[in-house]
């Protein structure tokens, strides 16, 4: 399952669409389980008491972590149920890095989670390419680097 990006900033565009769009190409064999899927079927059980947004990823950025603990294992682990999935990609979050003059590159942080045993299989910064301000560019090689960190250098495109 694919959760939204947890914190953004100063980051333009659909972040969210941009990932699900670049994981879906470079890897057709993988089924997704998209944060809109997830919310219907959040709806659908609201005593799961679970949510896609906001979730507790400080412990990411205090040092390295090999196993997550509550509340984020336990929100993750009820997703998981609902969406009948065993491994969670939680982009953690997105950052402008500018660079002097305008512009710059996106970085992004995510984790790939083993949602039963609540064990980190991988974590990751990517950065994309630079480009002015209002380019559409920056986010989309930021989304399509990290894809191709998990899914591999060969691309269906």
């Amino acid at each position: 399952m694919l959760l939204p990006v947890q914190r953004v900033t100063g980051v333009q565009g659909d972040l969210d669409a941009e990932l699900a769009f670049a994981l879906k190409e470079r890897g057709p064999g993988v089924h997704w389980v998209l944060p809109s899927e997830l919310d219907e079927a959040l709806q659908r059980s609201p005593a799961l008491e679970t949510r896609t947004h906001d979730l507790p990823v400080d412990i990411f950025f205090a040092g390295e972590v090999r196993r997550i603990g509550d509340p984020l294992f336990g929100d993750l682990r009820r997703l998981g149920a609902v969406a009948n999935s065993e491994l969670a990609l939680l982009p953690i979050q997105a950052t402008l890095e500018p660079f002097p003059g305008g512009g710059g590159a996106v970085r992004l942080w995510a984790a790939l989670l083993d949602v039963r045993t609540a064990n980190v299989l991988w974590f990751g910064i990517v950065e994309g390419d630079p480009g002015p301000e209002g380019d559409p560019k920056p986010l989309a090689s930021a989304v399509d680097a990290l894809a191709r960190k998990l899914l591999g250098p060969g691309s269906t495109r």
